[in-house]
């Protein structure tokens, strides 16, 4: 399966750092099972210091929440994190510029030698899944199944009716009406624009020939900033369709997507179980947990149109404070509490018990050079 190369941008300069020890107000983007958040990250934990983090965008309403969560517990540390972009974030983590980083994309061999080189070995988690919702607003039409093939085809502008044959075939019953599609897609460059199209084309590469890229391919259509201006749009129209964020979907209906030989609805759990039937990347060191995701999976109850982002961390670090509270800051993050701080503020789909078991001892391995 391909690497999602999401947010791979040159490095900007640093916007001034978000720090919790201030009120923040942000957006959404568009331990072990027993919730225990681990060592410092508990109630009555004491880990002290500072430490900064820089990266994915798509991850700043989850950080947001996992630092006042994690500082509400240890009130004597302050985590700060930069949502200037995943390459950039990658970037500063690989020249040692900030302690931490978030991506939605996993290192590439080129970054992977650098971190090495930095780290000795890398701590790389998912940690933050966000399901993508393809939403519709069709007049007297609420629920929808769409096969791969045939959502690749509506948003390649193939299919142009609602009442086209393809999508009639899989809604027996439903009164679907000769209206025009409207697709609507992301006028900016777009993480979810990236992902989406990466499902496309793993799953229905006959009818999706573009290259996967976080812009959108397709000319035609209608546009729109961000995931609001998308929302908008469909909102607005009358056989329009698009893509955006679950968590900002809204009241607008939402497709059931074909997997398999059934029709799957974006849940926490289903967004979640993506990770599960993916296949862990090989030989990168016994803490990188980076997954090629089964974008074209089969398995039963899965959403496979997903944003999957990371954390990174060095196993090593020189000073060793910086490495306690880098520790006790991920435990929280993959903690019970941590997922469910993440979800009720960004939408996002908690990792499962079976996910966390696998990556705590990479968590658990930061440590201080010694």
């Amino acid at each position: 399966m391909k690497r999602s190369t999401l947010g791979r941008v040159l490095a900007l300069p640093a916007a001034a750092a978000l720090t919790f020890g201030l009120v923040a107000c942000g957006s959404a983007n568009e331990g072990g099972g027993n919730g225990d958040s681990g060592e410092g990250g508990g109630s009555g934990g004491g880990v002290s210091g500072t430490i900064s983090g820089a990266g994915a965008s798509s991850q700043d309403a989850a950080q947001q929440a996992w630092q006042a969560g994690f500082l509400g517990n240890n009130p004597d540390a302050t985590v700060n994190y930069d949502p200037s972009g995943s390459g950039a974030g990658r970037e500063q983590f690989v020249a040692g510029g900030v302690d931490f980083a978030g991506s939605d994309a996993y290192l590439d061999e080129e970054e992977l030698a650098g971190a090495k080189e930095r780290c000795g070995q890398v701590v790389e988690v998912p940690a933050y899944v966000s399901p993508i919702a393809v939403i519709f607003n069709l007049e007297g039409v609420d629920q929808l199944n769409l096969k791969p093939a045939t959502i690749a085809k509506i948003f390649n502008q193939k299919i142009t009716k609602w009442n086209d044959p393809a999508i009639a075939a899989d809604n027996p019953g439903v009164q679907l009406p000769d209206t025009a599609i409207t697709p609507v897609n992301r006028s900016d460059e777009s993480g979810t624009t990236e992902n989406f199209v990466e499902y496309l084309k793993a799953a229905a590469p006959q009818d999706w020939p573009h290259e996967v890229s976080g812009d959108w391919p397709v000319q035609g259509g209608e546009a729109a900033q961000g995931t609001s201006g998308v929302v908008q749009a469909v909102s607005n129209g009358n056989g329009t369709i698009g893509y955006a964020d679950a968590s900002q979907a809204g009241d607008l209906s939402t497709a059931k997507v074909g997997v398999g030989e059934e029709f799957v609805q974006y849940s926490p759990e289903a967004a979640a179980k993506v990770l599960e039937v993916s296949e862990r990347v090989q030989g990168r060191g016994e803490y990188s947990f980076a997954y090629d995701l089964a974008r074209d999976t089969t398995e039963a109850g899965t959403y496979p149109i997903v944003l999957v982002s990371y954390e990174l961390a060095c196993a090593n670090y020189d000073d060793a404070n910086k490495a306690e509270l880098v520790k006790a800051y991920f435990q929280y993050i993959i903690s019970e509490e941590g997922q469910k701080a993440s979800a009720e503020s960004a939408g996002s789909a908690p990792i499962s018990d079976a996910l966390r078991q696998q990556i705590q001892p990479a968590v658990d391995a930061i440590s201080a050079k010694g």
